[in-house]
């Protein structure tokens, strides 16, 4: 009987889920329908999925493993040159590399866009694999100078001039094919999303966490400590690779300075924003800064009022207020917004029976 409830409270968990992405590419094919009046929306809701992406990528590393990682960015630069190399079309290519012409290996080297942003992944998980084995004998600070050098060095290389044939230099690349529809950049994302939780709620997840809480404790039960901690390094850089693929195909266009130290640092907002540890958190905190930033554009306008014109309304007063918001929201909740819990069916039904159990008190009360 406990068997047959166990899996009934399975099944109706997934027919939610599935009600819940239903609805959810109802409403964006919607959006898609009337492109021209909703463009502005699509492209919030469109850059909140990649950002969800590689924000739940840096957890697992960061929130599920305890490793303090700065390198999103380069690997992001991976993952997006080789989606983009990958990807445009023949015919636009020598209008793209118009200054140095393209290496004769790359000419006509086209695949279809899964294809490239599974290639984009591998690349970041080759290098992550390859720079993992010295850097993550480091602890802590160490290890986030380390990456964030790691960062820097992957923007310096592709921006310079022996790179040229390859990744256009400093040019960048453009003429990247976008997403067709937003429930195209939906049905990405969400593949990335559900294969990063099979894995996080796996036995090689369990690791993950067990060293984050106590390494002696993890080596006592007979986990590989070193081998752990690189196979979550390179299985985060793999889907920050695609993040990065997916962001190319957003933009349509990029060059070195889409990658730097500040994206990774957007990144790290999203994940400490949404809580560390959080699967749930780095989705929700991906729309909160992404929306966040876009709503309160109005700020960045000059504002008269009765043939006065407000001072402080100006290009950039929108970030002090948005970072006045940052500032009020940690306050209030000092471990994010959902503090390393997730946001489930299951911890919403309880948190109605307590809000219900509450009320009869208070009623019984009076």
């Amino acid at each position: 009987m406990n068997k047959l409830k166990f899996k009934d409270k399975i099944n109706v968990d997934l027919l939610i889920y599935l009600a819940i992405v239903v609805v959810s590419v109802i409403i964006l094919a919607f959006l898609d329908m009337n492109k021209f009046e909703y463009n502005y929306a699509i492209s919030i809701i469109e850059k909140s999925l990649v950002y969800a992406v590689v924000a739940l990528s840096m957890n697992i590393v960061t929130g599920f493993t305890g490793l303090f990682s700065l390198g999103q960015a380069g690997f992001m630069a991976l993952g997006a040159y080789t989606t983009a190399i990958l990807t445009i079309p023949v015919a636009s290519r020598p209008n793209v590399y118009y200054m140095n012409g393209i290496l004769p290996a790359l000419e006509n080297a086209v695949v279809p866009i899964p294809v490239a942003l599974i290639l984009g992944g591998l690349v970041a998980a080759l290098f992550a694999a390859l720079i993992g084995i010295p850097v993550l004998k480091l602890k802590s600070d160490y290890l986030a100078i380390a990456t964030l050098g790691f960062s820097e060095i992957i923007r310096a290389v592709i921006a310079s001039p022996m790179m040229d044939k390859i990744t256009n230099g400093s040019y960048g690349l453009k003429s990247i094919p976008g997403f067709k529809s937003s429930v195209e950049c939906f049905a990405f994302s969400l593949i990335c999303i559900v294969l990063m939780v099979l894995i996080i709620n796996s036995s090689t997840g369990r690791d993950f966490k067990a060293i984050r809480e106590d390494e002696i404790a993890a080596r006592s039960v007979g986990i590989n400590i070193f081998k752990t901690k690189e196979l979550s390094f390179v299985v985060s850089s793999f889907f920050t690779g695609v993040g990065g693929g997916l962001l190319a195909m957003f933009m349509r266009s990029i060059d070195s300075k889409t990658f730097q130290i500040t994206l990774t640092y957007d990144i790290l907002l999203i994940v400490v924003l949404g809580g560390i540890g959080s699967i749930t958190g780095s989705i929700v905190g991906a729309f909160f800064v992404t929306a966040g930033k876009e709503i309160l554009r109005f700020f960045d306008e000059p504002l008269v009022v009765a043939g006065t014109e407000i001072p402080l309304f100006k290009p950039g007063f929108r970030m002090v207020i948005f970072s006045i918001l940052l500032m009020v929201v940690v306050l209030f909740f000092r471990k994010g917004l959902l503090g390393g819990k997730e946001l489930s069916i299951k911890g919403m039904k309880k948190y109605s029976r307590k809000k219900e159990e509450q009320n009869i008190d208070e009623g019984g009360a009076v």
